[in-house]
């Protein structure tokens, strides 16, 4: 995805701000017992602001500059204390996880829909859903929601389990080719059709196929997270409904 100036600035903090709190804590390191807590700080700190990659490096940083500075043998990258070991591991293990748990944390802010047109869609199709809609009913206003709001070319469903290697839209809005992550940002629509699995419990009911619109930017995350909860309502429709064949 693209890199924002907030991530931007979270990867140079990531770098430095365990530099400069190491360097700072250096002469007073055989006083100071909050050594460990302060590094941990600035872990959780530049973790939250910025992306997993900001907090990894900053769980990187935060280790190397805590073995340099404020572990013996000082301004030399070697532990000889277990405990030392363990509080640099503790670094490390903080970081990442603060860092997934912030990445998680913004990724639910975008699946929070702030749209009303959005909010609207997905209402009505859940509504339709709980009603006990035909499915076929269902199946065609998701089909025309998804060509609204991805600004598609076409799209059809396809029912059943056996899927294609076509490109595919996760569930996290996010595009796959051939298993490998595809920056629609970056690189816009692949020049094929795209997969849009319809799944309830874990197993596939089905699938959207979707036709971009060639030349036409991609829409943004949030559209595509909205795309994926409608295909969801799709497939718990077709599992209420059971069998179905294609028309």
């Amino acid at each position: 995805m693209r890199i924002t100036l907030r991530d931007r600035i979270a990867l140079a903090a990531a770098l430095l701000a365990p530099f400069v709190v190491a360097l700072a804590l250096a002469p007073v390191r055989s006083r100071m017992t909050s050594a460990n807590l302060a590094l941990i700080l600035v872990v959780v700190a530049v973790a939250a602001l910025g992306s997993r990659t900001a907090g990894v490096v900053t769980a990187l940083s935060a280790a190397a500059w805590f073995d340099f500075f404020l572990t013996r043998p000082y301004q030399r990258f070697t532990i000889a204390d277990s405990d030392d070991i363990i509080t640099t591991l503790l670094l490390l293990a903080v970081g990442v996880t603060v860092s997934q748990l912030a990445a998680h944390a913004r990724t639910l802010k975008l699946v929070t829909i702030t749209d009303a047109a959005h909010l609207a869609r997905i209402h009505e199709t859940a509504n339709m859903v709980q009603a006990g809609a035909s499915p076929y009913a269902v199946v065609d206003q998701v089909r025309l929601q998804l060509v609204e709001i991805l600004g598609l070319r076409g799209c059809r469903f396809e029912h059943g389990t056996l899927l294609g290697r076509h490109p595919r839209l996760e569930q996290d809005g996010m595009l796959t080719v051939a298993r490998a992550h595809w920056d629609l940002d970056k690189d816009g629509w692949p020049g094929e059709e795209i997969e849009l699995r319809a799944s309830v419990g874990g197993r596939y009911i089905g699938w959207f196929m979707m036709q971009p619109e060639p030349g036409t930017p991609p829409p943004p995350l949030q559209a595509r997270l909205v795309a994926v909860s409608l295909a969801d309502h799709v497939g718990a429709a077709l599992d209420t409904a059971g069998p179905v064949l294609d028309r």
